[in-house]
């Protein structure tokens, strides 16, 4: 179905918060070469692939219920990522457990994939990578909400080193003394697009339309040059950030990287009100290929492709 009309000018009343429910993905990217990406999401990240009807590949775990985390349209004239553009700075794949981030570890050093870094957001444990065209990954795990922390009404996030041997260790640990170590060839049942950080090239008209239109809760704002925002008071759904893309135009139409993301209401009531916010702000709906079968979709600010839709 295509985008409903989006339009209406106006200046939009205070927004009320996204539904605490709200979830994200797929992230939907450009990339040069399909068998290369297939090799990459497959052996490396643990996500095999669907073969979808027009020539696109999707990527997620195998189950009952289990959505694609990423898609990917191949292209091999495509103008190649631009850094200094708004796009993309990493898709985030939660998985369920601290084992289950080891063994992921583990299959990147099987598949000699190197790491970008690796951090403790206090929060999180991260690992950072990229794929073959330089899309930025992050693959995660939570640390229980208990166990963060805050300062009054801020939630404490910080960038420290991940000690990767006590990672390796959880997944030791696991197997048991006698165990003999084995990594799954396939992320498990329940990985998911934890959160989505984009570059954009102004923070202030990107929290104008992130928190004021689409009405996610603003709970970091101590990191320089960025902005983290969530739904249901989780550390963050989206990550915006400046440091390489302030100022900077969107990004060559068709180049690689991003083409769009998903931002998933509980159910269709959730799914108009927030449109009925995006038309009264005057956003201009965004029709035809790029937008998926019951998708309503909408540029942010700075040029980047958001698919609202319901659950």
């Amino acid at each position: 179905m295509a985008s409903a009309p989006i339009a209406t000018e106006g200046t939009p009343p205070p927004a009320a918060p996204i539904a605490a429910a709200t979830t994200l993905g797929p992230v939907r990217l450009t990339v040069s070469d399909l068998g290369r990406a297939r090799a990459f999401y497959e052996s490396a990240l643990g996500l095999p692939a669907r073969d979808l009807d027009d020539g696109r590949l999707a990527f997620g775990p195998v189950g009952p219920g289990e959505r694609p985390l990423v898609e990917v349209q191949a292209d091999a004239s495509a103008p190649r990522l631009d850094r200094r553009a708004p796009g993309l700075y990493h898709v985030a794949i939660l998985l369920p457990s601290r084992v289950d981030l080891a063994h992921a570890l583990l299959r990147l050093a099987r598949s000699r994939w190197p790491l970008d870094g690796a951090s403790d957001h206090l929060v999180s444990e991260a690992l950072y990578l990229s794929d073959p065209d330089g899309n930025g990954i992050e693959l995660y795990r939570d640390r229980p909400p208990e166990q963060w922390a805050y300062d009054g009404d801020a939630l404490q996030m910080a960038t420290l080193p991940l000690d990767l041997h006590d990672i390796v260790a959880e997944a030791q640990a696991a197997a048991g003394s006698d165990g003999e170590l084995e990594i799954p060839d396939a992320a498990p049942s329940g990985t998911s697009v934890g959160h989505v950080h984009l570059q954009v090239s102004d923070l202030h008209a990107a929290e104008a339309f992130y928190g004021g239109v689409l009405g996610f809760d603003v709970v970091v704002r101590s990191y320089p040059g960025a902005l983290f925002v969530s739904a249901g008071g989780y550390h963050h759904h989206l990550g915006l950030n400046t440091w390489h893309s302030a100022g900077s135009g969107p990004a060559r139409a068709g180049a690689i990287g991003l083409r769009s993301y998903d931002v998933v209401l509980p159910d269709a009531a959730e799914l108009e009100r927030v449109l009925e916010r995006v038309r009264t702000a005057g956003r201009p709906a965004v029709d035809g290929a790029e937008v998926p079968p019951g998708g309503f979709a909408v540029r942010d600010p700075s040029g980047n492709l958001v698919v609202l839709r319901a659950a």
